[in-house]
């Protein structure tokens, strides 16, 4: 696989932890506190966020086009997602991801088909 391509991925998968337990987190550990608590931690979570994100995005922009990101990163981020949810959230496993992958495969196969 391109190095390129791989590094994005990488960086992708990083920027996606970051921005789940900004966006999930605060549900389990601040679901007491006020909301602009939540929010300015998970403001100062993205921050890491979006220090992976933007060079992921400008690296894999030369290899990959727009669409092919966005894909790339939807992908991504139901993989980060589902164990989140499961293991640290304590959700049931539902067969829905299995189908929401499923869903996530074609995406992948149309957007990257020559």
């Amino acid at each position: 696989m391109n190095p390129t391509l791989l590094k994005t991925i990488g960086l992708l998968t990083l920027s996606n932890i970051f921005m789940t337990f900004a966006w999930y987190g605060h549900l389990k550990n601040l679901n007491t506190k006020p909301w602009i608590i939540a929010a300015f931690a998970s403001w100062g979570i993205a921050l890491f966020e979006y220090l992976l994100q933007v060079p992921a995005n400008r690296i894999g922009y030369q290899v990959a086009t727009l669409p092919q990101l966005k894909i790339m990163q939807e992908v991504i981020t139901l993989t980060v997602f589902v164990p989140f949810a499961v293991i640290y959230m304590k959700q049931p496993i539902s067969l829905n991801y299995l189908w929401a992958g499923l869903c996530m495969c074609g995406a992948v196969y149309f957007v990257f088909r020559g």
